[in-house]
């Protein structure tokens, strides 16, 4: 009995330490970043770690989080502001929302998230279209969540499904998939998702009172304030908010290129920090108000801006302290093993290793990535065609996806920016990420079904 015990420590002491961190926070109402850094040290401790090694593991998983997090989340909130400020995503809000109504804004939305975090990480696509949807919804007088879901559904969906984020391609490359197949599948499996997790999703939510208010704090949600500035035309806010995501995508395209001055230029401004950095520069540069009282709403507004980011940027570091505890105890690895040991055929297990690992450390990029090296005996072993290599990739992403919550630094981003609760943020943001785990798993054995039919 002893034996089992010490074998099973992590997994046993991960499973407390999740099951702690939720009634702590549910329940207890503590605040989120303590309870996340007490359960952290819990969890490490109970897992057989030594307080130092506890502590160090703590203190590697905070620092390896926030050493992007914290830069992108304060370049993202002073791009935001000059762009709020300024009145150009009014400008914006005004020509997307004039003619087209909730509805049909809840699928541009959707369609917007999947485009954005196709070339970028989940985080900074996220950061970089929320004044958008603060100052529509403004404008229009909508529930900010009514098009912040569908938004963050189609960046969970591109993040995961559609190269060239890294997981995909981390996949594809570790199991032998055909990138043309990953495409195609992703797309087909990931269009599902999003209708399901996106717009039907939050229309549901809505019309039966069940979607939150939220109340944002990221950026300012009154309008600037009148002055003798003319608005910012429609078309170069949108420029605007685009060139940074070009930058990136340039940054992602050019490692496949060769060695050579395109490719170091290309690197340079493509990397998240100063795409970013660019994108400040440029709206200074085209935005900068030049009546005495738009500066000073200008001044003001920048000033505001890194307010609200400290509790954002404390909850989501230690939101990565939590996951380098449960990734270093081993807990995630035993999960796998487990899962291995059934025999699920490579699409079935892929999802459901995937699945697992997600719940236990949260990372989606880090689930896909490694249950991709543990499903490979199990296709080597299989007869499996080069097409179906493109679906097992796609269901390996959908588990990943799957249940953002708690250890999830994503959950916390999400929640913080749109004015969540805890509990707000599961009914929702969670909900929408179970869906799109299954609605994409249900697409893909779908076409697997097909597949199989025709060969």
């Amino acid at each position: 009995m002893s034996e089992v015990f010490a074998e099973y420590r992590p997994l046993m002491a991960a499973a407390a330490g999740i099951a702690a961190l939720l009634f702590l926070i549910l329940r207890v109402r503590m605040n989120a970043f303590a309870a996340l850094l007490l359960v952290s040290l819990f969890s490490a401790l109970a897992a057989g770690l030594s307080p130092d090694s506890s502590f160090s593991t703590i203190t590697k998983g905070m620092g390896g989080t926030l050493g992007f997090i914290a830069t992108v989340i304060g370049l993202g909130a002073l791009f935001g502001a000059i762009l709020n400020a300024s009145g150009a995503l009014e400008s914006l809000a005004g020509w997307l929302t004039r003619s087209a109504g909730l509805g049909a804004a809840r699928w541009q939305m959707a369609g917007l998230g999947v485009l954005a975090s196709t070339p970028v990480f989940f985080d900074v696509a996220l950061i970089i279209l929320a004044p958008l949807i603060f100052a529509m919804a403004h404008r229009k007088a909508w529930p900010v969540l009514a098009l912040g879901l569908p938004l963050a559904a189609g960046l969970a969906v591109g993040h995961a499904f559609l190269p060239p984020t890294p997981g995909p391609i981390a996949i594809a490359e570790l199991i032998g998939a055909d990138l043309g197949w990953v495409i195609l599948f992703g797309a087909i499996c990931g269009l599902f998702a999003i209708s399901v997790a996106g717009p039907v999703l939050t229309t549901f939510l809505q019309r039966t009172g069940r979607l939150p208010a939220g109340h944002p704090t990221f950026v300012q949600e009154t309008p600037p304030p009148d002055g003798t500035d003319a608005p910012a035309r429609p078309g170069l806010a949108a420029g605007l908010i685009l060139l940074p995501l070009v930058l990136i995508l340039l940054g992602t395209l050019s490692k496949s290129a060769g060695d050579g001055m395109l490719k170091y230029i290309l690197s340079a401004v493509g990397h998240p920090f100063s795409a970013l950095l660019i994108g400040c520069g440029a709206t200074w540069l085209f935005l900068t108000p030049r009546t005495e009282a738009a500066q000073h709403a200008m001044t003001k507004a920048l000033k505001r801006a890194f307010e609200p980011t400290g509790a954002v940027i404390l909850v989501t570091g230690a939101g990565g302290a939590f996951k380098q505890v449960l990734v270093d105890t081993g807990a995630g690895a035993q999960m796998a093993e487990s899962a291995l040991a059934i025999g699920f055929g490579p699409l079935v297990a892929g999802y459901v290793l995937a699945v697992l690992l997600r719940l236990a450390q949260g990372s989606a990029t880090v689930a896909m990535i490694t249950t991709g090296g543990l499903i490979t005996p199990i296709i080597a072993g299989a007869d499996v065609s080069a097409p179906q290599l493109g679906l097992i990739t796609v269901a390996v992403a959908a588990g990943a996806t799957t249940a953002s919550h708690v250890n999830d630094s994503g959950f916390w981003l999400v929640g913080r920016i749109f004015g969540l609760t805890p509990g707000e943020t599961i009914r929702t943001w969670t909900l929408s990420t179970t869906l799109i785990s299954v609605c994409g798993f249900t697409a893909a054995m779908l076409l697997n079904f097909v597949l199989l039919a025709i060969r």
